[in-house]
């Protein structure tokens, strides 16, 4: 039964006057939230085609060095020396402990490049030690990224088909926009800033469809759970309800996991750094279009009470918010 409310127009919300929850009116922002999101997609896509990604060693091929001093190493000044002696772009940083650095240089694998690292390492440092040499050809970088691409395009494939088969057609749909939206524009975010993009980064991507396909389900349930308890209201009404219902559980979820990806960028390494940003970038969006771009696209598509199955007799009806 579609309990009584009193409606506050200046303050965007009412109250249910039986559970005392606020119902804010989101989808009245819909049309905001679509000009929010073409923007950031627009841009994600140009920066997308004519920068591209920044590719790490994982992907454009290249030679990976792991080194030991006995004492703390300065990672800027073993930057600067490796420069110096002519090495192009290298890639130095902490593993570890502090006296663990890794050395990435990208291109053609060169099986003398460790002894000539090695000793530029040691006009500065005798007690330097080498660890490990790692080479990555093009051809396996180059086999990475299609398997990365095609793992990617695979969950988009399975999510779409097990919301469709869980919920309705209309509830995939809005899901893998949703999903597109939030790896585009995180993506986007990365070929803006020219931060590197390596397998840790798309184990992130992939982290990324895993969460907001969380949100979305949460609020997908919510939905399709008020449609069948709730007659004769506008579909509108119906989602505002089902958003305002699951805010304050999404919000938690989303600033619990923000703060724990807070202290692994600040505490974890420069090594997990992109790892962390990429996270960090992929929840805030993925919060974001759970409530705007799902819902809303559920509600352009016109969904409604009769688009959902009957309940099944016995079905039990979860009525916590």
């Amino acid at each position: 039964m579609w309990l009584a409310v009193k409606k506050y127009k200046n303050c965007g919300f009412r109250v249910d006057k039986m559970s005392d929850i606020k119902i804010y009116d989101f989808m009245k922002y819909r049309k905001y939230a679509l000009i929010f999101s073409l923007v950031m997609l627009v841009v994600s896509i140009w920066s997308l085609a004519t920068k591209g990604l920044v590719l790490g060693l994982d992907f454009s091929g290249g030679t990976q060095i792991e080194v030991g001093y006995e004492t703390p190493a300065d990672v800027s000044e073993i930057r600067n020396n490796l420069e110096s002696a002519g090495f192009s772009n290298p890639i130095v940083v902490h593993f570890g402990a502090e006296t663990d650095v890794l050395i990435r240089l990208q291109g053609e694998p060169d099986q003398e490049l460790a002894s000539k690292i090695l000793d530029v390492l040691r006009s500065e440092d005798d007690e330097v030690d080498l660890r490990r040499i790692d080479f990555v050809g093009p051809q396996i970088g180059e086999e990475l990224r299609e398997d990365g691409g095609l793992g990617m395009l695979t969950a988009l494939i399975i999510v779409m088909i097990y919301v469709a088969i869980r919920f309705q057609l209309k509830f995939s749909i809005g899901a893998v926009i949703a999903l597109v939206h939030d790896v585009l524009i995180t993506l986007g975010i990365f070929s803006l800033s020219r931060l590197e993009f390596d397998l840790t980064v798309l184990a992130a991507i992939l982290a990324v469809v895993g969460y907001s396909l969380n949100d979305t389900i949460v609020v997908s349930d919510r939905i399709r759970e008020n449609f069948r308890k709730i007659r004769n209201v506008p579909s509108a009404d119906v989602i505002n309800e089902s958003l305002s219902q699951t805010l304050w559980r999404t919000i938690n979820t989303s600033l619990t996991t923000f703060l724990v990806l807070l202290a692994l960028f600040f505490l974890g390494g420069e090594l997990i750094h992109n790892f962390s940003i990429a996270l960090m970038v992929g929840v805030a969006i993925g919060t974001y279009s759970s409530m705007y771009v799902a819902a809303s696209l559920m509600l352009a598509l016109k969904i409604d009470r009769n688009d959902l199955v009957e309940v099944e007799e016995g079905e039990l009806v979860d009525d916590l918010p």
